[in-house]
């Protein structure tokens, strides 16, 4: 086993650590160790939201949640030998579930506190706890299913540039200026409450904390892409920016659907995860690596092989508005009409929505060239129910 170089305890919040990770995107937040090309090593993680949310029957802890502490992360790790220009090579080994905490969340976020893909149908603030046993999880929350997880960090990423942080927080800014009241916000800004930047303190920590960039979206550094099958046996191409890239992991989940549409997605866990890492030197010019990671995914993932499938076009639900290859309404529409059909199988709503966001679910765009309809599917393993569930 790898020897674990980021120690957490699940009692304490993430600046109360041995070691402090971060919530915040920043070139200057101080590597919590390093590494040699080739090592192998486990960190720690914390669940996202940095043990705010129970194992209970009650959603309030969801409805309240502090969105500024999110996502707490471990790391960074710098890595010797690497510099910007270079190809950081990350190999996932092997990730799983603490033995003492074999559970996880997925939740529905309320809509004026963070929202969801579908918060316009579900602006309330719903959860459900998922508890492991091995590879499978069920809930007592949503009777009736269970199934395999394909567990994977839904955060990973290396540090930016300062010129790209920079870059970051100027488009990210002119685009919520667009409409600066909306709920939910169109984009997360520098945000000094409940930031936590590793070992930095006094005025580096006021400097760095007004500069820093919320984790929120994926950006160029990878980030928070939530990739379902970015799991164990998984390669990552890590473009450089900084000296030592600065590799930092968090968000785990036990499991996830396609897009992780609740927001508060998949199945939120607490965890570890063994890492190996090397370099191409000179790798973001000569594969032409420049702008997002690209990755190889792993061996390892639910073997369903029975779907039940749902399609959406770019026709807005609400106003029947015809709209141009607009996938984000095709998928939208998808889901919607999943969660429909599911409700005539005795699911509530948010019992059908959480467990898109938590189930092996496929998702697709299957077609975006045929004007002017995107049609996008959502594919469930019918494998996963107790019972069947295809028309009769």
């Amino acid at each position: 086993m790898p020897k674990t170089l980021f120690k957490l305890d699940l009692s304490k919040p993430m600046e109360q650590q041995a070691h402090p990770g971060h919530n915040r995107w920043h070139p200057d937040i101080p590597a919590a160790f390093s590494v040699e090309l080739g090592q192998s090593f486990r960190m720690e993680c914390k669940d996202w939201t940095d043990g705010q949310i129970s194992n209970n029957d009650d959603p309030s802890d969801i409805r309240d949640v502090i969105l500024p502490r999110v996502h707490v992360l471990s790391g960074p790790v710098y890595v010797n030998g690497v510099a910007p220009g270079d190809l950081l090579v990350v190999d996932i080994l092997d990730i799983g579930a603490f033995a003492e905490s074999e559970w996880g969340f997925n939740g529905i976020f309320a809509k004026e506190n963070g929202g969801s893909f579908l918060t316009e149908h579900y602006p309330k603030a719903a959860k459900s706890i998922w508890d492991f046993e091995g590879i499978y999880t069920t809930s007592r929350h949503v009777p009736g299913v269970k199934f395999a997880g394909l567990i994977h960090p839904g955060l990973i990423g290396v540090a930016p540039s300062m010129e790209l942080l920079q870059e970051w927080n100027k488009r990210e800014n002119e685009l919520k200026m667009t409409d600066p009241d909306r709920v939910p916000e169109l984009a997360t800004s520098p945000q000094a409450e409940h930031a936590v930047l590793g070992t930095l303190k006094g005025a580096e920590f006021d400097r760095v904390v007004k500069e820093g960039a919320r984790t929120v979206p994926p950006r160029e550094n990878g980030g928070n892409c939530d990739i379902k099958n970015l799991s164990k046996g998984s390669r990552i191409f890590f473009p450089v920016f900084v000296d030592g890239a600065k590799l930092s992991v968090g968000d785990l989940h036990f499991s996830q659907g396609d897009g992780e549409i609740t927001f508060c997605g998949g199945i939120e866990m607490a965890g570890w995860i063994d890492l190996r890492v090397d370099v191409i030197k000179g790798g973001m010019e000569k594969y032409k690596i420049k702008d997002n990671p690209v990755f190889k995914p792993g061996p390892v993932e639910p073997n369903y092989s029975d779907y039940l499938v749902f399609e959406g076009i770019s026709v807005d639900e609400f106003t029947g508005k015809q709209h141009y290859l607009d996938a984000h309404i095709a998928y939208r529409r998808a889901c919607l009409n999943a969660i429909e059909y599911l409700k005539t199988l005795g699911y509530t709503g948010e019992q059908a929505y959480m467990l898109l966001g938590t189930a092996p679910i496929e998702g697709r765009i299957n077609g975006i060239v045929d004007i002017p309809n995107a049609c996008c599917t959502v594919a469930i393993p019918t494998q996963i129910f107790d019972k069947d569930i295809d028309p009769k």
